[in-house]
């Protein structure tokens, strides 16, 4: 499917649809999923349209992000909580004007659900990720972007650490200027057979270091 962006110049985005394994992200998930980069790319559309000059990438330089995310859980954690809210904070270096290296750390909270079998509600916990990854901005303004690292749970109740550490993988599109970046993406957390994750929404404000 070919969309065109603006009035002056011939830009096309090819938009691909990703197949994802059914155990990662039943139905539900892959309409949520859908909604959130529909919502990613509308958003980068109307912003590219007024602002297509912009640099979104400082080549040999340092910038750091500040953002708050929300989201769906996924996975195993579907079971147990209704919803993610998170804080992330992002290192960015400027290989070429196109293309950058990341590091990014923080925190999400998975809010219980009730347990309909006891009426009480499940054990609440927070993943702690770890992720280095890269972006590639393929239209200005407009990027696709792989993170890979570890993720740590806090338990709830002074319960302390989970004493064991997932895998993460995640994948987002996204839209950025010199100072706002908005992205929606998928992130599994996995150890053998057990997958949890959400699909989230980031918002963050960056500056030049």
């Amino acid at each position: 499917m070919e969309k065109k962006l603006g009035t002056t110049g011939n830009v096309f985005v090819k938009v691909a649809v990703i197949h994802v394994n059914d155990y990662l992200l039943k139905p539900r998930q892959m309409k949520v999923l859908s909604k959130l980069i529909a919502v990613s790319i509308i958003a980068s559309a109307i912003f590219f349209t007024t602002n297509a000059q912009a640099q979104t990438v400082a080549a040999k330089q340092f910038t750091f992000s500040l953002g708050a995310e929300t989201g769906l859980p996924t996975g195993i954690s579907r079971k147990g909580s209704s919803f993610v809210l998170g804080a992330t904070g992002q290192f960015q270096y400027g290989i070429t004007n196109n293309f950058a290296a990341t590091f990014a750390a923080g925190g999400y909270h998975f809010f219980s659900k009730t347990n309909p079998n006891t009426g009480k509600k499940f054990d609440s916990y927070g993943e702690i990720p770890l992720k280095i990854g890269v972006k590639q901005f393929f239209i200005p303004n407009v990027y696709v972007g792989v993170e890979g690292g570890l993720a740590w749970e806090k338990l709830e109740d002074g319960q302390g650490w989970a004493p064991f550490h997932r895998r993460d993988l995640a994948g987002r599109i996204g839209y950025a200027n010199k100072h706002w970046d908005l992205s929606a993406r998928y992130e599994d957390f996995y150890m053998k057979d057990y997958h949890t994750g959400l699909v989230a929404l980031r918002l963050a404000y960056g500056f030049g270091l």
